[in-house]
């Protein structure tokens, strides 16, 4: 920049906010094209991207929460107030009613004196306004989410690694989520969830929308683990690296000794049973629909035969009565897809993208976040804080060919590794 100026004086504060305001979709499409340019250039392609997130404090106020709990809470005794009251249970009702019987003699100030009409008119009207403003509080947060900033209605509350407080403390704040591919960041996105699972579809969705193709292979961490993911990498011809969420905590003593886990029991395919360590069958007794998944997922149920007199019954179930047997639930489809994952995380060539992931989207990170030095938004809502993204992706990527080109190394894709 200071190069394109040519000596002139740098724009003031007020001249850049107003450029990224007024530019917000151009600065999105240059940084895609950056990015289709880097692949005309054989920088990228599309074989493996790395996908992580990290979460970034907005520029909102620390302490302006909006919880749904206390609203709904609120909301609840509103509703309460104006049945009694009124014997009206909607909004729109209560609305017409007010507009009905509102009284033609207001008055308001010092002096005044108001009629038993005209206050009991008030007390409903008051709670008309808390009751649009609990609905609207509502629809700010939808229905995957349970907060939000009242002076940055996109920002959530989340936990962060910087915390300031060290007791903590949930901050308002964005999901940003990051596509890396040979070492340089070809899709960005922002999202107020405060989970990364829920981010992954999305995300691809865009980034294949913005490429006109999508990549064959998708690497991330355990935190984008879940059935809807794998189905959707399925069903979209991409091939898994998602790391389970068991991966490691499997291999520990501590699981391995938890004989109540399904994991841990001997499964007889041939009579759809699991076989306890005590060597108990636990048949499977009804089928049911998982409610947590967007996709037609079926949940078994599976009983135990007997468990009175078991020796190991208080290491194996926890139901607080000791007449009810023990039962577990399954979900076979999410069992399958993770297994397959499992396996190809654990082949050389998974080995090999996992190292590759935390070398290349945790390094992004760390650039963007230490060496860049931007952990906090400089502006609210969600469409300016893509744009501050996007003007950094493509300041690093800018940065990251000039590096390459300087160290001979451009057309490398995947990291290098030491023979050591």
């Amino acid at each position: 920049m200071i190069w394109l100026l040519n000596g002139e004086p740098a724009p003031n504060h007020c001249t850049i906010t107003r450029f990224k305001k007024r530019c917000a979709e151009e600065i999105d499409d240059l940084f895609y094209q950056h990015v289709r340019q880097l692949e005309e250039q054989e920088e990228t392609d599309h074989e493996a991207v790395f996908v992580d997130g990290t979460k970034i404090e907005s520029r909102a106020g620390r302490y302006t929460f909006c919880w749904k709990g206390t609203v709904e809470k609120n909301l609840e005794k509103v509703k309460t107030k104006v049945l009694k009251a009124t014997g009206l249970k909607t909004l729109s009702g209560l609305q017409s009613r007010l507009q009905k019987t509102r009284p033609s003699d207001l008055v308001s100030g010092k002096g005044k004196r108001k009629s038993p009409e005209q206050k009991a008119w008030e007390i409903l009207d008051s709670l008309r306004e808390r009751w649009e403003q609990y609905e609207e509080s509502l629809r700010i947060m939808g229905a995957d989410r349970n907060s939000y900033s009242k002076t940055d209605p996109d920002a959530t509350f989340m936990r962060m690694k910087e915390d300031h407080m060290r007791n903590g403390q949930l901050k308002p704040g964005y999901n940003v989520q990051i596509a890396v591919n040979s070492e340089y960041i070809t899709g960005i996105e922002v999202f107020s969830n405060r989970t990364d699972y829920g981010t992954l579809e999305p995300f691809l969705r865009e980034i294949e929308k913005k490429h006109g193709k999508k990549y064959e292979k998708i690497t991330a961490d355990a935190g984008y683990e879940s059935l809807d993911n794998y189905l959707f990498l399925e069903e979209n011809g991409q091939i898994s690296f998602i790391k389970p969420q068991n991966h490691d905590v499997k291999k520990t003593k501590k699981f391995q000794s938890q004989i109540g886990r399904a994991e841990n029991m001997e499964y007889d395919a041939e009579a759809d049973a699991y076989v306890c360590a005590m060597g108990k069958t636990l048949s499977m007794y009804r089928e049911s629909k998982d409610k947590y998944s967007k996709h037609d997922v079926t949940v078994s149920h599976y009983r135990c035969e007997d468990c009175k007199g078991c020796p190991r019954r208080e290491e194996c179930c926890k139901a607080m009565d000791p007449e009810k047997p023990k039962e577990i639930r399954v979900r076979k489809q999410y069992e399958e897809k993770r297994a397959k994952s499992e396996a190809n995380i654990t082949t050389e060539e998974g080995i090999f993208l996992r190292i590759c992931r935390s070398i290349q989207v945790e390094g992004a990170f760390g650039l963007l976040k230490n060496d860049f030095g931007f952990r906090r938004f400089l502006t609210r809502g969600k469409r300016n804080v893509r744009t501050e993204l996007f003007l950094l992706g493509l300041g690093f990527n800018l940065k990251k060919l000039w590096k390459k080109q300087q160290a001979g190394r451009l057309k490398t894709h995947l990291s290098t590794l030491d023979s050591a």
